[in-house]
């Protein structure tokens, strides 16, 4: 597989939501070098990472980050990052949000952020916990479990997805919401984001 590399800077994120997401945070932070690349998976991380070196433009690269989701062990994901980068002869950071290595300098971010398990989707709900919307989110679980129904396997995506659904387009998927602004990026929640995305691309 061969990686079309366009900028001096990459970031590497699990699938297509992940692109979109960041894509819509970048353009609004103004970062005009960031090349957001979606590796279809986790377990494609180091396949897609081996790929990115063999790229003839490769060499041109001063900046990359990766991102993924902690789920439920944030440092057992942080070390298979970490792994991955060893295995293709990369820089891997001792630290999450610590930069390793130059030429390129390496950054691993782990979602939702500060050692905690979760996903872009506990990120994305810390941004809105205070939005008016998420009392009317939280009450629709509550009556599922009020009237005896199975809750969803994923609450953290279901609750996006319902608070999604509260706004004027509804049935927009998270990285397709970031896109149409409907997550509040100056909001404290997304600051570690924001940082992290600043240094790759500065």
């Amino acid at each position: 597989m061969t990686i079309e590399i366009t900028q001096p800077s990459l970031l590497v994120v699990e699938g297509r939501e992940e692109e979109l997401f960041f894509g819509a945070l970048i353009k609004h932070l103004g970062l005009q070098h960031i090349q957001v690349m979606g590796v279809g998976g986790k377990t494609n991380l180091r396949r897609n990472l081996k790929a990115l070196t063999l790229s003839p433009r490769f060499a041109q690269v001063i900046s990359l980050g990766v991102v993924r989701d902690a789920n439920n062990n944030p440092g057992a994901a942080f070390q298979s990052v970490r792994d991955a980068l060893h295995a293709v002869n990369l820089p891997a950071p001792e630290r999450a949000l610590m930069p390793a290595g130059d030429s390129p300098q390496v950054f691993v971010m782990i979602l939702p952020g500060e050692g905690s398990p979760g996903m872009l989707e506990d990120l994305c709900l810390r941004a809105v916990v205070q939005d008016p919307a998420m009392l009317c989110v939280e009450r629709y679980f509550e009556c599922l479990q009020q009237e005896d129904l199975s809750l969803p396997d994923n609450m953290s995506k279901a609750r996006v997805q319902v608070f999604l659904a509260s706004r004027r387009k509804a049935r927009l998927r998270l990285g397709v919401a970031a896109q149409a602004g409907y997550w509040p990026w100056d909001k404290k929640a997304f600051e570690q984001v924001r940082n992290f995305l600043q240094q790759i691309g500065a």
